[in-house]
Order: structure tokens, then sequence, then C-alpha cells
């Protein structure tokens, strides 16, 4: 039986293009910013967490999600969500094909989201 890591490498390659590709960044940028992150699967897709879950990243046919399942709480205050703004609690950003990621916005939420775990 795999474990949560092998599913999420098996997620990612399974995953053609730049969809695949935006994945494996930003699993990248998650585990150089949250070096002591653990992987889970859940929900048929990869979930990143430290002390509570962090956020979750899923690949759909026309984008790529990352969901922050706090991210109400936290201040984004550099305009990084653009999706789910009206949820109670989580927060999420889509990307479509030619968006980039700006790793600085993302690994400044993922400490931020870490932070509030520790703190709750």
């Amino acid at each position: 039986m795999m474990d949560a890591s092998q599913k999420i490498d098996e997620y990612i390659a399974k995953t053609e293009g730049w969809r695949g590709e935006l994945l494996a960044q930003i699993r990248q940028v998650i585990h150089k910013t949250l070096p002591d992150v653990i992987e889970e699967w859940k929900w048929n897709s990869p979930i990143w967490s430290q002390r509570g879950m962090v956020c979750s990243s899923s690949a759909f046919k026309a984008h790529v999600k990352i969901n922050f399942f706090k991210g109400a709480s936290l201040d984004d205050s550099g305009g990084f969500f653009n999706a789910g703004l009206d949820a109670k609690g989580m927060r999420s950003r889509d990307f479509k094909e030619g968006d980039t990621l700006d790793e600085a916005a993302f690994a400044e939420l993922l400490q931020r989201a870490a932070e509030f775990n520790r703190e709750e």
C-alpha cells in the first residue's frame, strides 16, 4: 500500500502538462517553506499539515486550485486569494494556464497558516 507521499508523487506524475508542473512547483515551495510539513492524502487530494491542516492542492480540467483551510483567518494584504472569498473559513487561489505562482506570496501565507495552527 502506498503512503501519502507516494500517492502525491503518482498524482503529480499523472497530471499532464502545465497543471502537473504547477502542482510540482507548489509542493516544492511548501517543502522549502515548511521543512517539517506532513504530507497526507484525503478527499483524493494532497494535503499538507503542520499542527493541523495548512493547505491542499488539486488539478481540475481547466485550473489548479490551492486551498488554505483557515485562509479567512490569515492576513492576505497581498491579494493572493482569488476564490472562495465568501467562505467562512477556507480561502483559495485558482490558477489557469499561463498564470504564474508568486512563490514569495505563497510562502508568506504558508508561514502564516502554520503560525495560526500553532496559536490555536
